[in-house]
């Protein structure tokens, strides 16, 4: 690592020679390799874009040049050479690196990326900004601004929102497209590659632009516009690409991302053009690790791994709900020929490989589009099919206002099967998916449920495909291997599930309604209560809306305090919902849920001890609480 422990800051990397680069690109890939397999994180995408980073740091100069990333795990070479080299052993730790650029932790990060999509929109706000707030600043000095959008991000609404408002905009910006996939020019070939090359050569740009400013300043309109023609009509027919330009962007590419001088040539081309230009960068995800260049996906988001072999170490490969939803899903298919399964780029986590296998002609991934999955199931259920979204937690909330107007102001039986929902660890704040009880409860005519174990998934969507509205299913990545279904549940019917009896008479004791997974951490505080001298029942709620309403009642009306725990935000939660219908009784209600504020990457369990959520800590504070009401 003798070239990479020079860098100490981002300008560092401008003083490298040519030759050293290629060794500095291998140091990078095995800091990343050997860090990942420890810590777990997004790999291939990482290893793609690394000689893509070391050339952004040889033509720009953060933080004076803003570079944005879309989305952010494909920045780690760029936490490493931007001055966290020494910190990166921490990364997605307790109180350590994010896995994705965050402005907080170096001024060299311009936004805060975890979901895709946005670069575009903040590059055009802060190059409008800069043309505002430098305007006394000659052009050559004032700041660039640069987004780094992958090939996936720029089908998503916001990125096309984006593109719609770029002339508009009448500001300079450079866009680069990391093509890792090929999925726009892999049928171009040499030719368009020659031409790529051409197109983004310094000398060729310079003597065009002289070209030009000469075809100004002589009033030859007619050959400055024979030579735009001629220019894109060549890229029309060899690029397949020059509908870029109708957006007022200068299209240049397909580039080899992994070729130092090619990748420098375009940068700095780019830089010294006066209007917004795209490079179109072709890499290989996965590059310099065999396992990930062959099989991306499986290399994309990965767990901690045998450095030596390659295999994942444990717990990585647990089977959880997502696997249950999956293969439930592919029994109800096989019952009723009016289901879809629907995803948004999320295939392989959210369960659905096999049922895409199964029934190639009934699902369908759309892409990084959330809103465009949920209207389109809307339009599906209208028809009088049966949809299935499968959607991450933190994801979906991009699209509740069409869960709103397209599907329950209709009333359609749509399922929305909210996957990571609750803490999902290391990746942080961006992900985590502690809202979406809090931003669909209000919502009328959606049911919301969550599961305790597989079984009772399975019995929910069942009982969501004989509902004839909306229904919500929310259900975190790993199950509790101590939830177990004590009764039959067939026929679920808005009931919850009495786990235990408390042991007193009832005037003395209280209730803990716990959902889903997190009936196993109510167990555990029922059973530390007891042993204070503390009676308590517990109850798998299952239904957050609508809710047990007369079980409720009646252990309202029977104790004098009742216990919520839910691994979603305390405010505006199912606590919430608990609280409202009890408003009117004397019975005291005390929620425990995530806090009114951002949870930081960690460990679930180093997350639950910060903010006082095991068992231990909620017994204790159940136990205080209860000696300071006398109610003990």
């Amino acid at each position: 690592m003798a070239i990479l422990d020079s860098i100490k800051v981002a300008d560092d990397v401008r003083k490298l020679q040519a030759p050293q680069l290629p060794v500095l690109a291998n140091e990078l890939r095995q800091l990343i390799l050997s860090t990942v397999s420890r810590t777990g994180g997004h790999l291939a995408s990482n290893l793609g874009a690394i000689e893509l980073t070391i050339s952004l740091l040889r033509v720009f100069s953060p933080p004076h040049d803003k570079v944005l990333w879309d989305v952010g795990h494909q920045a780690y070479a760029w936490k490493i050479l931007t001055g966290r080299q020494e910190q990166f052993a921490t990364l997605r730790q307790f109180r350590g690196l994010s896995g994705f650029p965050k402005p907080s932790e170096s001024p060299c990060d311009t936004t805060i990326s975890g979901h895709a999509g946005v670069a575009l929109s903040a590059a055009i706000g802060m190059a409008v900004a800069r043309d505002k707030l430098e305007c006394n600043t000659p052009v050559k000095d004032r700041s660039q601004i640069i987004a780094i959008v992958g090939d996936g991000c720029m089908t998503n609404g916001i990125s096309l929102e984006a593109l719609n408002n770029l002339i508009e905009s009448k500001t300079k910006l450079i866009v680069i497209l990391n093509d890792n996939e090929m999925s726009i020019s892999k049928n171009v070939g040499a030719l368009s590659r020659q031409l790529g090359r051409m197109l983004v050569n310094v000398h060729y740009n310079r003597i065009k632009r002289a070209a030009e400013s000469a075809g100004h300043k002589l009033h030859m309109t007619f050959l400055r516009g024979l030579y735009h023609r001629l220019e894109q009509a060549i890229k029309s027919i060899w690029l397949k690409n020059a509908f870029f330009e109708e957006f007022g962007l200068r299209y240049v590419g397909p580039i080899d991302g992994h070729d130092f001088k090619a990748l420098q040539h375009a940068l700095q081309s780019a830089a010294e053009y006066p209007n917004p230009v795209l490079i179109h960068v072709a890499t290989v995800k996965g590059k310099g690790f065999p396992p990930a260049e062959k099989t991306p996906a499986a290399w994309h988001g990965v767990g901690a791994f045998d450095r030596e072999s390659n295999e994942p170490l444990p717990p990585a490969g647990k089977p959880g709900f997502s696997e249950a939803f999956g293969k439930e899903l592919i029994k109800l298919a096989e019952e009723d020929k009016r289901i879809i399964g629907i995803t948004a780029a999320m295939k392989g986590g959210t369960g659905l490989n096999s049922f895409a296998e199964r029934f190639p002609d009934r699902f369908y991934d759309v892409g990084i589009c959330e809103e465009h999955a949920t209207v389109f199931a809307a339009g599906l259920a209208a028809a009088g099919l049966r949809p299935f979204f499968a959607v991450y937690s933190t994801f979906l909330q991009r699209a509740i206002d069409c869960v709103m107007h397209d599907v329950c102001i209709a009333n359609l039986p749509v399922v929305f099967c909210i996957d990571r929902a609750g803490s999902v660890g290391r990746d942080g704040p961006t992900h985590h998916g502690m809202f979406d009880i809090a931003l669909l409860r209000p919502l009328p005519n959606l049911s919301i449920l969550q599961p305790k174990d597989p079984a009772e998934l399975a019995a929910m969507m069942r009982w969501a495909l004989r509902q004839n509205g909306p229904v919500a299913i929310r259900y975190p990545k790993e199950t509790d291997a101590q939830n177990a279904t004590r009764e039959s549940i067939d026929d679920l019917d808005f009931k919850a599930e009495v786990i235990c009896e408390p042991q007193a008479p009832l005037t003395a004791t209280g209730w803990i309604w716990a959902l889903g997974t997190e009936v196993g951490t109510a167990l555990r505080v029922a059973d530390i209560l007891r042993e204070k001298g503390i009676q308590t029942g517990v109850v798998n709620a299952r239904f957050v809306k609508p809710i047990d309403h007369d079980l409720l009642m009646r252990h309202a009306k029977t104790c004098k305090w009742i216990v919520t725990i839910e691994d979603g935000s305390r405010k505006g939660g199912f606590g919430s919902e608990v609280c409202e219908t009890l408003a009117a009784t004397n019975c005291r209600v005390f929620p425990f849920g995530w806090p009114d504020t951002f949870i930081p990457q960690g460990s679930i369990a180093e997350l639950r001890k910060e903010y006082g959520l095991t068992p231990e800590a909620i017994a204790q504070s159940i136990q205080e609480s209860l000696c300071g009401t006398g109610n003990a």
